[in-house]
């Protein structure tokens, strides 16, 4: 039997390293793992989930995504046709972002980001991955990759006017109880992992490692 290839994309900024304990067997599946590119001028992320997917060597492959790397693989699956689509530390729609998102978008606070400023890794742990995080920042800097001001400019205005308003049914959520970004209650339909934060495929990759292989293979 072929193994399954499974595509994997990290959340905003972050390296594919933050999937480096993320154990599958390796007689079932094959791990891939795609690097956040520089949009185009004025990209819409429709057309950069195009490109993206042009990565997948299988249009069948598993896409899984975690936070922003969730909302894009939701996106590549128009131009794809996965086996699964899972995704970790997300939301499936605009209709469970928090308050604060819907604020920054009406009120288009996210462009008075200092994005620039976020080049800084201290305050860019504390964006990606969340204030708890910052205590471990020594352990964590090494996860976030893409510092560019040009793609957080892009990627922060592409989470926060994502325009989906429907959710797939057919989208798999593994989501922490304690996950400071996108809050618990607000998201719908998933499988609640006790005591995870958003980076939890950082600190719960024991649950993940003992639960994908089920998950995927359903």
């Amino acid at each position: 039997m072929s193994r399954i290839p499974v595509y994997f994309i990290p959340g905003l900024a972050a390296s594919p390293t933050i999937f480096e304990r993320i154990q599958l067997p390796e007689d079932l599946f094959e791990m891939y793992f795609l690097e956040w590119v520089l949009p185009n001028p004025d990209e819409s992320l429709s057309a950069y989930a195009q490109r993206m997917a042009s990565q997948v060597h299988d249009p069948r492959a598993i896409l899984v995504g975690v936070s922003f790397g969730g909302i894009l693989v939701q996106e590549m699956k128009a131009f794809l046709q996965p086996r699964k689509v899972l995704i970790i530390s997300s939301v499936k729609s605009n209709r469970e972002f928090p308050r604060r998102f819907k604020v920054a978008r009406t009120t288009k606070a996210y462009k008075l980001l200092p994005t620039g400023v976020l080049q800084d890794v201290e305050l860019l742990v504390k964006f990606a991955l969340g204030d708890q995080m910052k205590r471990k920042l020594h352990l964590y800097e090494n996860y976030l990759q893409m510092r560019d001001k040009r793609y957080l400019d892009w990627a922060i205005e592409q989470v926060i006017c994502w325009e989906r308003t429907t959710v797939d049914s057919e989208i798999i959520h593994i989501h922490g109880t304690h996950d400071e970004v996108f809050p618990l209650k607000y998201i719908q339909n998933c499988m609640p992992v006790k005591e995870g934060t958003h980076a939890m495929i950082l600190s719960k990759y024991r649950w993940l490692n003992a639960h994908l292989p089920e998950i995927l293979m359903a």
